[in-house]
């Protein structure tokens, strides 16, 4: 899987390809923060002429995964991930080049950890800001990622 950015920016041309052909790409991710960044295209666009929401998604969401996957390959335990719930605030019309940002990477340690420990199921609610090139929040979103370890 992912061993550095580049790679994992692969990854997403053949596993997540819609979210490749939209633009999205990782820009930054170690074990505490994860930076995706998204610019606003006509291939990713809705009628008002900003970035489709779902595209905002798609790029919030990819930073907190990123960082999930990371950590879940760190452990070398076979462990199941899944998105069980989200949210989302729109603040601004989403033009230009757009930044979401997740630093909740210790979270996801303890979640890994409690699970590895008890084999039970656990989950963790992690949070991407999507910032403009003015530094002006346009969208956050909340994630609750669910991981449990695999039989």
């Amino acid at each position: 899987m992912a061993v550095s950015i580049r790679k994992f920016n692969t990854f997403t041309f053949f596993k997540l390809p819609s979210a490749w052909w939209c633009g999205i790409r990782l820009k930054y991710l170690d074990q505490q923060k994860a930076v995706v960044t998204v610019t606003h295209r006509w291939f990713n666009q809705n009628p008002f002429n900003s970035m489709f929401w779902a595209v905002q998604g798609m790029a919030a969401e990819l930073s907190t995964g990123a960082m999930m996957i990371d950590q879940i390959n760190a452990t070398g335990k076979k462990i199941s991930m899944l998105v069980a719930n989200n949210n989302a605030n729109f603040s601004k019309k989403a033009t230009g080049k757009i930044t979401f940002t997740c630093e909740d990477g210790i979270l996801i340690k303890e979640a890994l950890e409690k699970t590895i420990a008890t084999g039970e199921g656990q989950t963790v609610w992690m949070k991407s800001v999507g910032v403009n090139t003015d530094g002006v929040v346009v969208s956050t979103f909340n994630f609750e990622w669910t991981v449990k370890l695999k039989q």
